[in-house]
């Protein structure tokens, strides 16, 4: 339905201009086309959906100032349905067939690791929009979402601290694939680093949808009553949250004794569940509804107006949308082309104002420039501010806490043009 949505737009826009005495191929020229690749069915459009309609309202507001090179910016929507080699598939078909400019999309790993070879074969520009594991830089993809030494290292340094809660035991709970996965053994090579006995780290994996979560509870529970504070830390994703939050409530797992800090909840996933069990658990991200700036407030007005819907929340990997649009948008202006690799060089070092106050910028790597928060559940569903960075974190594509790339650094910048580049070795890696 929406990739006949997304066509018929251009359709329509391209009817106009046949009826204004412009042929179809001058009225092609007229528009540049940006692909839209999120699962608007399945497990994963609990998330996904609303940054659909992110790229929509952005793409609307920037038609409104005109478009971009003298051209209108034209959708066009696809749904790869939660199925991780669909998007591949899809992927291709938005470049080769549908010839789009960039693409904004993908939120599980999975997902994106399935579109990386369409990506490098057909020299596209993807957008990626939601944190990750890290361990990866690719020239073709732009990270704005966080890497984990802006999301998932810094959580687990507040729970540590005394005002966290001074944690000693540590649940990880994740959904099984490669970023639950990843991110995990990061975290626990950073714990042990930090002095904590492998006894006390618990590490369970669930599928995507799981929902009987009576059992994985009662076992967070169990590993809670040890004696020592312990905290979860929750990489669970898409719509096994709504009851995974639901079992914790059942079970009377409070934030004062076991709190839960997620890395893929926010503001969308918690209006689906009753939070009042949940007041006091956390969440840790780049970017919460609730932050108090100019930019925020004006952004939130203008959401509200274009969805018509003033109950629609907003949250971080739509902030992480708009930051990787603007910048693309700066970028082919500053190019004055939307050439791929004329975009990709004139990427690196764009700077673009975020939702926080201030400016995140594209670095070498491709990943950014963003602040943390550690944000508390409250009754409404929104998120208050507990805690947060100083400044902004420039994103690290590799963890120096594993072995295998504790020496690699990413540069996309001529000379070295490298997503890998072992310092080691002085050696690019495949």
């Amino acid at each position: 339905m929406f990739k006949r949505v997304g066509r018929t737009l251009g359709a329509l826009a391209t009817a106009a201009l046949i009826g204004a005495g412009v042929t179809g191929a001058h009225a092609a020229d007229d528009t540049i086309k940006v692909g839209i690749l999120h699962s608007l069915s399945g497990t994963m459009a609990i998330s996904e959906t609303t940054l659909k309609d992110t790229v929509l309202f952005l793409i609307d507001e920037q038609n409104k100032k005109g478009g971009l090179l003298g051209k209108k910016l034209e959708a066009v929507v696809v749904d790869p349905a939660s199925n991780w080699p669909l998007f591949a598939e899809k992927a291709r078909e938005l470049i080769s067939q549908d010839k789009v400019a960039v693409v904004f999309g993908c939120w599980t790993s999975v997902s994106r690791k399935s579109v990386l070879p369409v990506f490098k074969e057909l020299n596209s520009i993807l957008f990626y929009p939601v944190q990750y594991e890290g361990q990866e830089s690719e020239r073709n993809v732009f990270y704005t979402g966080a890497a984990p030494n802006q999301q998932a290292i810094p959580a687990v340094d507040y729970l540590m601290s005394a005002d966290g809660g001074s944690v000693k035991r540590w649940v990880l709970e994740g959904t099984d694939y490669v970023y639950p996965r990843t991110t995990n053994k990061i975290l626990e090579a950073y714990l042990q680093s930090k002095g904590v006995a492998p006894e006390d780290i618990m590490i369970n994996y669930t599928p995507f949808g799981f929902s009987d979560w009576q059992t994985e509870v009662a076992a967070i529970k169990k590993f809670g009553s040890a004696g020592k504070k312990t905290a979860v830390v929750s990489t669970v994703n898409g719509d096994a949250n709504v009851p995974f939050y639901k079992e914790l409530g059942n079970q009377g797992i409070k934030a004062t004794e076991i709190p839960v800090v997620a890395f893929s909840v926010g503001e969308e996933e918690l209006a689906g569940i009753d939070t009042k069990p949940l007041v006091g658990h956390l969440a840790a991200w780049n970017y919460f509804e609730s932050i108090d700036t100019p930019a925020n407030k004006a952004f939130i007005k203008k959401w509200h107006a274009f969805i018509k819907n003033d109950k629609r929340t907003t949250n971080d990997p739509m902030e992480a949308t708009y930051i990787g649009f603007n910048a693309w948008v700066k970028a082919v202006q500053a190019a004055g082309t939307t050439d791929t690799d004329a975009v990709i060089d004139a990427l690196i070092g764009t700077a673009v104002p975020n939702l926080t106050g201030g400016y995140s910028a594209v670095m070498p790597n491709h990943h950014i420039t963003k602040p943390v928060y550690i944000g508390e559940i409250q009754a409404d569903g929104q998120l208050d501010v507990v805690w947060q960075t100083k400044g902004l974190l420039p994103g690290a594509a590799w963890s120096p806490y594993l072995p295998e790339s504790k020496s690699l650094i990413s540069d996309w910048r001529a000379p070295l043009s490298c997503g890998n580049y072992d310092v080691a070795t002085g050696k690019c890696g495949s």
